[in-house]
């Protein structure tokens, strides 16, 4: 059954599933101009069908430096964006989109992954964010899962839009922890700003805004999920080709940048977290970042001989 925020007409929404699911006929190049405000204005859908449904993924390499107890950690941030056909209502992929096209929407999956060491064990963590491409019709994002691994334990976390907002699930080794359900507001997600960049730039908000933040942010400082306010904005970056889009989030002192390219497709060029690291007295505000190497096109989940290990080796990953 359809939640509230899906009751609108079937009959009047199936052509922009059509729309958002498929390549369309139009001759208009893509393009994104920046004000001196740093808002976007989207023009034309061709160039972004090219690019985006061609039947590959995007695969980009990162330096990652690591804020974890209180020292920086190298190692290594991988982010895949990839479109797919996504069911509104049961908020997984789709076997056979042509079966439901009135449950169908196109969304941008990022799976991003990071892998680092502290001392002798290494952590493992992976998110997946599920944003729908056609952002006017659909400006929430269905869907986010993230897991980390260490040798301590293991977590789980995973947020679905509801008709309320977002319906949080965790589970955890820790018994403070443990396993966890709760309701929050509708809100902009962190974890969705790289998809939201990618998309298209002007869906980005602005000004005094409600943050749900991100998912790994919350799991590693042992956090409890909620809807927080921050300051968010859009503007040139130091390098002219590049824009920032920064949250600031006030008392906290936690800030978040995301550089990107001006142009399309908006490739992320780096990000950085400022916040505090390490707990108790121990606790203080250190810089995480990475730095993209690498980035090729491909369909990876066809690239899995032994002699494809050579992809590996074009994206620089260990």
């Amino acid at each position: 059954m359809l939640t509230p925020i899906f009751s609108r007409s079937l009959t009047l929404l199936l052509p922009l599933f059509v729309l958002a699911c498929q390549s369309t006929n139009s001759n208009e190049e893509t393009t994104t101009t920046f004000s001196t405000e740093g808002q976007a204005t989207f023009v034309g859908n061709k160039q972004f069908d090219e690019y985006w449904y061609r039947g590959e993924a995007e695969l980009n390499s990162y330096r990652l430096e690591q804020a974890r107890y209180g020292e920086i950690h190298e190692g290594e941030a991988v982010l895949v964006f990839v479109t797919e056909p996504f069911s509104r209502t049961k908020q997984v992929k789709l076997d056979d989109p042509g079966l439901t096209p009135q449950d169908r929407v196109s969304v941008m999956k990022l799976n991003l992954t990071k892998k680092f060491y502290t001392g002798v064990y290494p952590y493992s963590i992976m998110q997946s964010t599920f944003t729908p491409i056609d952002w006017e019709t659909f400006p929430n994002s269905l869907k986010v899962s993230t897991s980390t691994q260490e040798w301590c334990g293991h977590t789980f976390t995973q947020l679905n839009l509801n008709d309320q907002g977002y319906r949080v699930q965790g589970y955890s080794y820790f018994e403070s922890e443990g396993a966890r359900e709760q309701q929050l507001g509708q809100a902009l997600l962190e974890d969705e700003i790289w998809s939201k960049i990618r998309i298209d730039p002007k869906s980005l908000p602005t000004g005094k805004i409600d943050v749900i933040p991100g998912t790994v942010h919350s799991r590693l400082r042992h956090r409890d999920f909620r809807v927080v306010p921050a300051t968010a904005s859009l503007q040139a970056a130091t390098t002219p080709q590049q824009m920032v889009y920064e949250l600031d989030f006030g008392n906290s002192g936690r800030q978040l940048k995301i550089f990107f390219d001006k142009a399309f497709p908006h490739q992320i060029q780096a990000w950085e977290e400022r916040a505090n690291s390490g707990f108790g007295s121990g606790a203080r505000p250190l810089v995480t970042k990475a730095t993209l190497k690498k980035s090729i096109q491909l369909d990876y989940w066809n690239r899995n001989r032994t002699t494809d290990a050579k992809y590996r080796e074009q994206l620089d990953l260990q």
